[in-house]
C-alpha cells in the first residue's frame, strides 16, 4: 500500500515542478513512510511521485517507484496489492522477462507492456490503484480495482490535470481551485453520494472497475472513462435450480481458504481485525488453520455495553486459539480525534465508528504491525444487513409465504431497533426517481434520502435555491448501468444500489482504507477477491437468506471454524453509540461542537444556517427524545461538525504551504532528492 501523485500538463513541452510533485507526496505521507520517488522526464509534461509501505520486497532500492520500462514507452505508479504476483513473475520471467526486484507492483508493468492494458487488468487479483502514462500513445491511463477498494482522485487544472490517491494531495499544488458546492455539501448531510463525485468543486474519483483514460492531442486533455468490471449478479431466471444448498456451501469454503491463503502473504507479519461477528470470525477461523504461527487479533471495545461486542470478541479468539488486543475506546478519545480523522477520511460520516477504526489501526501500528485481514465486503455478497432482509421480505418473497413474511419482519424490527435511523429507517421513504427506474427504494438508502428536507433547511439562502427540487435519488439512479439492473432479483437489486453507493463511497473509504492508512496500515478485505465474488453472484437469494437467519450461506459454509458464539448470533451493525448527553460524554462532543459550530465558525464559513444548527443541537439534549430518533440526529449532527471541519482544514487552510512545510520537515528538498528521480 503506497501513496502516488502525479501531473500532466496540456503542452507537452511544458516542464513538470519536482519540488511541487515531492510536495504532493509529502501531504500523504502517512500512506508510505518506508520510502519516495518520482519522475518529471524533460520534454513529455507529466510527472508522477510515489510513497511507499513496504510490504512485500522490502529493498527500498530495489522495489522504488515510480517503474519504468526498458525501452521508456510506459511509466507506473501504483497504490494497492496484487496476489498470486510470484505465479505471474514466474510465467514472465521464463518467457524472458527481466525484473529489477522481488515487489507485486512490477508485474504491472510488464503485464501492460506483453499485452496491453485491459487484458493485463485480467490478470491482477487484488485492491489496487494505478496510474501509467504512455509515451506513444501519449496518453494518462487512472486504474481502480473492481470494488473501489483504493482510493484514485483527479482534478483539471488551467495547464492540465493532477491526480492523486488523497485529495489533499491534489490540493497541495497551488492552482487546484478548493471550494465546496451545493450539491456536495448536500449529498455529505445526507451521507449518501453519486458514484465519482465528492464535496469539492472539480474533484472527481476514479470509479471502481474503471479505467479513467486522459488523451493529450496537441494542446488539449480529452478524459473519457472505461469500465472493465461490474458485480453482474445473475438474471432472475438464470439461477440454477437443480442445485442443492451444499453445492453453493462447498463451493464458497473454498472461494474463502483460497482468498484467505492469498492474503496471507507478505515480507511482514499480518495480522486480523476482529470484531464480534460472523464475517471477520470466519476469516481469523480460517487463517488460524492455514498459518503455521501463532496470530493476533485485534478488537474494539466501546464504553456504552449495548453497543459493545468486545465480550463475545474475546470469547471467539479463545475458541478459535489466537492472542487478542482490546482497543478501548473512550468517548474522549473519540472526540479528541475527530477532527484529525476528517482529515484522513476527507468526507463526513455518520457514526464515529469511523474515529474508532482511526484509533484502532493505531494500536495496531504501534503494535508492530504494517498488514491486516479484515471482513469487509460479506455483508454485501451474502445480504447481511438488516434493510436487505427488509427488501427481501417485501419484494423478493412469494405470496404463499406472506404469513411467514410476517413473522419475519416483526422479528427483523424487534433485533434491529437499536439501528432505527441509521440502518433501517424510522418511516419508510420513497424517491420518485427511483421508484420509476427500480420499482422500489432499496431500504439501505432510505433512512438517508429521508434527510432531505432537514439538510435543504441547514444549507444557506444561494444552495437551498441551487438544490430546489432536485432529487438525490434520481441522481444517483442516473450514475448507475441499468443493463446490471434489468430482470434482476429485488435483493440483487438492492445490494447492486449498495455496493455502488454506500460501500464505495462511504464505507470503504470512512471505515477502511482511509482510516488504516492513517496510520500506515494496509487493511485486506479478503470478501472482496473477484473470484470471490464471481462464485458469491450464483448464490440464489433463498439461500443467501434463509428465514430470519442471514448470511446463511456463508454461516454454513464456515461452521467448522466459527465459534458457537459466532455462528448462532444474528447480525448486530458495527456501530459506535449515539453520545448519550445525559453522562459525561456530552461534555467531549461539546469542545467539538464549540470549535467549529460556533456562530462565529459557522458564518465565518458561510456554507450552513446556525439558527438550524442551535435547533438541532438543542432537539438533540431534550432527555425525552426516542433512541430512534436520537440515531437520526446523531447522524445528521456528525455529518454538520464533518462538513464544518472540511471547510476549516481543506478550504480555510492553506495546503500547499502546509505540504511544502511537510516537505521540508521530512528533508525533501528537490537539490537533495536526485537519487530518488527516475528517468
Amino acid at each position: 500500500m503506497c501513496g502516488i501523485a502525479g501531473i500532466l500538463h496540456s503542452a507537452r513541452a511544458m516542464p513538470v515542478d519536482g519540488q511541487l510533485l515531492l510536495n504532493m507526496a509529502a501531504i500523504q505521507f502517512h500512506r508510505g513512510p518506508d520510502g519516495v520517488g518520482f519522475t518529471n522526464p524533460p520534454d513529455l509534461g507529466f510527472g508522477m511521485s510515489h510513497v511507499r509501505l513496504s510490504i512485500n520486497d522490502l529493498s527500498e532500492e530495489r522495489a522504488s517507484q515510480p517503474y519504468v520500462s526498458e525501452d521508456g514507452r510506459y511509466y507506473l505508479v501504483h497504490n494497492g496489492e496484487i496476489y498470486d504476483y510470484q505465479r505471474i513473475r514466474a510465467r514472465l520471467r521464463v518467457s524472458g522477462v527481466s525484473f529489477l526486484g522481488k515487489s507485486d507492483s512490477e508485474i504491472i508493468l510488464h503485464l501492460i507492456a506483453e499485452l496491453g492494458l485491459i487484458r493485463a487488468i485480467k490478470h491482477l487479483r487484488g485492491e489496487f490503484a494505478f496510474t501509467v502514462y504512455d509515451q506513444m500513445e501519449d496518453c494518462l491511463y487512472l486504474v481502480r480495482d473492481r470494488f473501489g477498494v483504493k482510493p484514485l482522485y483527479w482534478a483539471r487544472i488551467k495547464k492540465g490535470l493532477v491526480f492523486g490517491s488523497e485529495i489533499k494531495s491534489l490540493f497541495a499544488h497551488p492552482d487546484v481551485h478548493r471550494r465546496l458546492t451545493a450539491h456536495g455539501v448536500y449529498h455529505q448531510l445526507i451521507q449518501v453520494s453519486i458514484p465519482g463525485t465528492t464535496a469539492f468543486e472539480g474533484v472527481f474519483q476514479v470509479e471502481p472497475g474503471c479505467i479513467t483514460k486522459v488523451k493529450r492531442d496537441n494542446t488539449e486533455l480529452a478524459v473519457t472513462q472505461h469500465k472493465y468490471w461490474d458485480i453482474d449478479f445473475l438474471v432472475s431466471d438464470e439461477y440454477a435450480r437443480d442445485k442443492p444448498d451444499e453445492y453453493y456451501i462447498e463451493g464458497l469454503r473454498e472461494q474463502i481458504i483460497d482468498s484467505v491463503s492469498l492474503r496471507l502473504q507478505a515480507d511482514v507479519p499480518v495480522t486480523y481485525y476482529l470484531s464480534g461477528g460472523v464475517d471477520s470470525g470466519s476469516l481469523l477461523g480460517v487463517g488460524q488453520s492455514l498459518s503455521q504461527q501463532d496470530l493476533t487479533a485485534f478488537t474494539i471495545a466501546f464504553e456504552n455495553p449495548d453497543y459493545d461486542e468486545s465480550h463475545i470478541a474475546k470469547e471467539a479468539a479463545s475458541e478459535i486459539g489466537v492472542n487478542q488486543f482490546i482497543v478501548k475506546v473512550t468517548d474522549e478519545e473519540i472526540y479528541e480525534n475527530y477532527s484529525e480523522t476528517i482529515w484522513h477520511t476527507e468526507r463526513t460520516f455518520y457514526n464515529t465508528l469511523s474515529v474508532a477504526k482511526f484509533l484502532l489501526s493505531k494500536a495496531v501500528r504501534s503494535n508492530g504491525y504494517k498488514v491486516a485481514i479484515t471482513g469487509e465486503g460479506a455483508d454485501e455478497l451474502f445480504s447481511g444487513y438488516p434493510a436487505f432482509k427488509k427488501d427481501f421480505y417485501l419484494y423478493g418473497t412469494s405470496e404463499t409465504e406472506l404469513k411467514k413474511r410476517r413473522t419475519w419482519q416483526q422479528h427483523l424490527e424487534r433485533s434491529n431497533s437499536l439501528f432505527k435511523g441509521a440502518m433501517l429507517p424510522i418511516d419508510s421513504y420513497r424517491s420518485e426517481g427511483m421508484e420509476r427506474t427500480l420499482g422500489f427504494t432499496p431500504t439501505c438508502l432510505q433512512s438517508w434520502l429521508s434527510y432531505h428536507h432537514q439538510a435543504e433547511k441547514l444549507l444557506n439562502k444561494e444552495w437551498r435555491k441551487e438544490i430546489s427540487g432536485y432529487d438525490a435519488g434520481k441522481a444517483i439512479v442516473d450514475t448507475l448501468d441499468l443493463s446490471q439492473l434489468e430482470d434482476r432479483h429485488p435483493l440483487d437489486v438492492a445490494q447492486y444500489v449498495w455496493i455502488k453507493t454506500m460501500f464505495e463511497t462511504q464505507i470503504l473509504g470512512w471505515v477502511s482504507d482511509r482510516v488504516d492508512m492513517a496510520h500506515s496500515i494496509e487493511t485486506r478485505p479478503a470478501f472482496l477477491d473477484h473470484h470471490l465474488a464471481a462464485f458469491a453472484i450464483q448464490i440464489p437469494p433463498s439461500v443467501r437468506i434463509s428465514g430470519t437467519t442471514e448470511k446463511y450461506v456463508l454461516r454454513e459454509a464456515m461452521k467448522g471454524v466459527l465459534p458457537d458464539v459466532l455462528y448462532k448470533k444474528q447480525k448486530f451493525a458495527f456501530m459506535a453509540p449515539p453520545v448519550e448527553t445525559v453522562t459525561g460524554a456530552w461534555t467531549w462532543v461539546q469542545r467539538v461542537i464549540e470549535k467549529f459550530l460556533s456562530p462565529k465558525e459557522v458564518n465565518l464559513a458561510g456554507l450552513l444556517r446556525y439558527s438550524e444548527i442551535d435547533t438541532l443541537i438543542e432537539e438533540y439534549k431534550l432527555p425525552t427524545l426516542h433512541r430512534s430518533k436520537k440515531v437520526q440526529l446523531d447522524a445528521m449532527l456528525n455529518h454538520i461538525l464533518g462538513v464544518q471541519i472540511l471547510y476549516k482544514r481543506f478550504i480555510e487552510a492553506d495546503l500547499p504551504l502546509l505540504a511544502q512545510e511537510k516537505s521540508s520537515l521530512l528533508g525533501w528538498s528537490l537539490d537533495r532528492m536526485d537519487k530518488y528521480r527516475k528517468s
